[in-house]
Parts: C-alpha cells; sequence; structure tokens
C-alpha cells in the first residue's frame, strides 16, 4: 500500500494534481451513466467545489472516493427532483372560482364607475391621489416631486377623496 505524502488535499498542487487526474474520468461516468449532456460537467465542477469545501478532512487516497460518491449523489438529487417538478407539472391549475357571477358583475361595474370618477377629477388631484393611493408614496415625498407645500398634496388628496366617496354612493369605500 502507498503511503501518502500528504494528510489532506488543501494544498494548492495536490488539488491541481487530483482534479487533472480525476476530472475527465469523472465527467465521463458523469455522462455515460446518468446521459447528462452539458450537466456532467457541472455536476463534476460541483464535485470537486465539495472536495475542496471538505479538502481537510479527505486525504488524496480517499479523494476518488469521495469525488464519485459527492457526484452520484448530485445527480441523484437532482433526477429526484426533476421527479417532483415533472409530478407538480402535471397537476392543472384551476379555472374556476368562488365567486358570484353577481359579484363579477358588480366588481366590473364598480371598475367602469371609478376610473369614470378618476378622469372627472382634476388633473393636479388624480396626480396627487395616484402618487398617493397606487404608488404609495407620502405626500412629503409627493410634495417634492411636484415641487408644492405639503399642505397642497393632503388638500390636493383628500378633495380628490371626496370628490370619489361622492360619486361612487353605491359602494363602501
Amino acid at each position: 500500500m502507498q503511503k501518502d505524502l500528504h494528510s489532506n488535499v488543501c494544498e494548492k498542487s495536490v488539488f491541481s494534481k487530483l482534479y487533472t487526474q480525476y476530472a475527465t474520468s469523472l465527467h465521463n461516468f458523469l455522462f455515460y451513466k446518468y446521459g447528462l449532456g452539458a450537466q456532467a460537467n457541472d455536476m463534476m465542477q460541483e464535485a470537486f467545489i465539495s472536495l475542496w469545501e471538505a479538502c481537510k478532512n479527505v486525504t488524496p487516497s480517499k479523494a476518488k472516493s469521495f469525488l464519485f460518491t459527492v457526484a452520484t449523489n448530485k445527480v441523484l438529487n437532482e433526477l429526484k427532483h426533476q421527479k417532483v417538478v415533472l409530478k407538480y407539472q402535471k397537476i392543472q391549475p384551476r379555472h374556476y372560482t368562488n365567486e358570484t357571477p353577481e359579484f363579477i358583475l358588480q366588481q366590473e361595474e364598480f371598475l367602469q364607475q371609478y376610473q369614470t370618477a378618476l378622469s372627472n377629477l382634476s388633473e393636479d388631484q388624480r396626480i396627487a391621489f395616484s402618487l398617493s393611493k397606487i404608488e404609495g408614496k407620502k405626500h412629503k415625498e409627493i410634495a417634492e416631486l411636484l415641487g408644492v407645500t405639503q399642505k397642497v398634496v393632503e388638500y390636493r388628496i383628500y378633495s380628490a377623496f371626496d370628490s370619489l366617496k361622492g360619486e361612487l354612493k353605491n359602494f363602501k369605500i
């Protein structure tokens, strides 16, 4: 039995030698056994990364076994993952809702009335209201964007809100 000169594979020269010695055979093993194609190179690289991460615990004589075991486990985990992905791709999404037709009709009606009410606002009110309620900006940010005071922005937003409440009487806001 050959005695190891190094106790682990953490030295750059030892690791490099192992890479040149086993990279091609590991790639070919993964390519032919599991039919990975282009993924074989990625799995081989991941196996060497795992070897580098565990370099203090692996001796050069055990490196080949470590690499092939890690690569095989990674491939098997990937195949298991692909199986799960395929299983969930077969599940059809629901094409129905629990909403009644009259609720959907009311929703569409409200949307039309809301858009009409928004178009009836003045441009200043609509801009301030949209920045506040749709984009979620704070009053201070809106004031800086529009070049007006914060009180003016507050007035525009609240007057727009009152106008909308008046036009959308049938709906609770």
